[in-house]
């Protein structure tokens, strides 16, 4: 029994999974598999945290300012083999043709550049208000990257897309240019991808905003968990962000976990090894929607406060 847990606690979690168990949920626990029902991983602790409470998060008191535009399109990716969706928005009275300061918004696992972000446009996004104030003029893209996780793997390579694709395709439109700043920021895959990004390409950003990363501890873990987020061992020990952290050094870093997802334990290992200062937000919450939602504010406020490198 954890330390500071009482009895009545401890039987009323009990009581919660018999009632789990009553609605049909199953576990099918494999190699490693004890290891990821104990991180909530696999969907037994999780579907307890929210039967008890866990999971609450205060809604935040989100305010928008004059909202700008968000356009659309679609282009061929060599690196990912297929067509796809791409979604920008500007800030109000600054039209496509102004440089602004890019954040590029990794959505997560299976959705696209519409729903990126949790019940917000990208124009949204940054018109944000902080404190009464506005955010510094900026655009914020989304993409689509698939559910690889935004690393390489046969035949689709998210990674490169974003790196060598998307970056260009927005600074042919001014954004992103020097002296304005590049930033990722991404919630659950997108994320870790936003990490494993900045990691993989040192110079390429001044910022990164991840809320809730998917963060495994081993390909193992991983593998069990969702055996298309990585195309092998090897491709696991490239992207682990945790061993990888000191290629964030010079990157402006936030990171925000709840206390109860499944992912946090990753999450706290990577802290304590990222590069100094960095900004590590650890409080109640889980791996859900509204703790994505509470967390979208303070993250692109962070990365409009972000310098050039």
């Amino acid at each position: 029994m954890s330390e500071g847990v009482d009895e009545a606690t401890v039987s009323r979690r009990r009581l919660l999974g018999w009632v789990a168990g009553g609605l049909g949920a199953v576990v099918v626990v494999g190699v490693g598999g004890v290891e990821l029902v104990d991180h909530g991983v696999l969907p037994g602790k999780l579907l307890l945290d929210e039967l008890d409470g866990a999971c609450s998060v205060k809604a935040p008191n989100v305010v928008f300012g004059e909202l700008g535009t968000t356009t659309s399109g679609q282009f061929f990716s060599k690196a990912r083999h297929r067509p796809v969706g791409y979604s920008i928005g500007y800030p109000v009275g600054n039209p496509p043709s102004d440089a602004l300061s890019l954040i590029i918004m990794l959505h997560g696992y299976g959705a696209n550049h519409r729903n990126a972000l949790v019940n917000m446009t990208p124009a949204q996004a940054v018109a944000i208000r902080t404190n009464g104030k506005a955010p510094t003029p900026m655009a914020l893209v989304t993409v689509d990257g698939g559910n690889g996780y935004w690393n390489p793997h046969p035949k689709d390579d998210p990674m490169a897309m974003v790196v060598e694709e998307l970056i260009p395709l927005c600074q042919r439109r001014g954004l992103g240019r020097a002296p304005g700043t590049i930033s990722l920021m991404g919630i659950s895959m997108g994320g870790y991808g936003a990490l494993a990004i900045a990691e993989r390409n040192p110079g390429l950003v001044s910022g990164v905003a991840a809320i809730s990363p998917a963060i495994w501890t081993s390909y193992e873990q991983a593998r069990g968990a969702n055996a298309g987020a990585f195309a092998s061992a090897t491709a696991f020990e490239e992207g682990d962000v945790i061993a990888h952290a000191t290629n964030l050094k010079g990157v402006a870093v936030r990171i925000a976990s709840g206390a109860d997802d499944p992912f946090h334990p990753g999450v706290a290992k990577l802290a304590k090894v990222l590069p100094q200062p960095s900004t590590v937000v650890f409080s109640s919450g889980c791996h859900t929607d509204p703790f994505f939602y509470a967390q979208e504010p303070p993250s692109v406020h962070f990365l409009s406060t972000v310098k050039a490198v």
